[in-house]
């Protein structure tokens, strides 16, 4: 009887309790496996656009974490200059049209500081006018 035989029959927990505890933790990882499968599957079936969003963010950390190549920044830099420079423009068409809709409305940046200043000097007098009564019932 070889040494290995001699081990998985004496029941010692050589070999044999190896193999054993390998094929516990083998049904132990498809079972957990399944299980996060099944729960996954639910998940997507439950909230749909949740799944989505969860998987755009890890794909989105996915490429954070990983480096760039030469390769990507020459391929990629024109639709990046593109998309900077569209939304740039997009930005000053909304900063000129919310500027003029202010003007069309007569909140210029004069007159809004001239009704600033007169609603700071109502409070104030406001202000006044409340401690002066309350000092005079002391």
């Amino acid at each position: 009887m070889s040494e290995t035989d001699r081990n998985s029959s004496s029941g010692d927990g050589g070999s044999s309790g190896l193999r054993q505890t390998a094929i516990e933790a083998y049904d132990s990882t498809l079972d957990g496996a399944s299980a996060a499968g099944r729960r996954a599957g639910d998940t997507i079936g439950e909230a749909p656009l949740v799944a989505l969003g969860a998987g755009i963010a890890a794909g989105a950390l996915l490429a954070a974490l990983l480096p760039t190549s030469r390769r990507e920044r020459e391929l990629l830099r024109p639709y990046g200059d593109r998309v900077t420079g569209a939304a740039r423009g997009a930005a000053d068409a909304a900063r000129r049209a919310g500027s003029d809709k202010l003007r069309e409305l007569g909140l210029t940046p004069d007159v809004l500081a001239d009704k600033a200043s007169e609603a700071a000097k109502a409070t104030a007098q406001a202000a006044i006018g409340t401690f002066k009564d309350e000092a005079a019932k002391s």
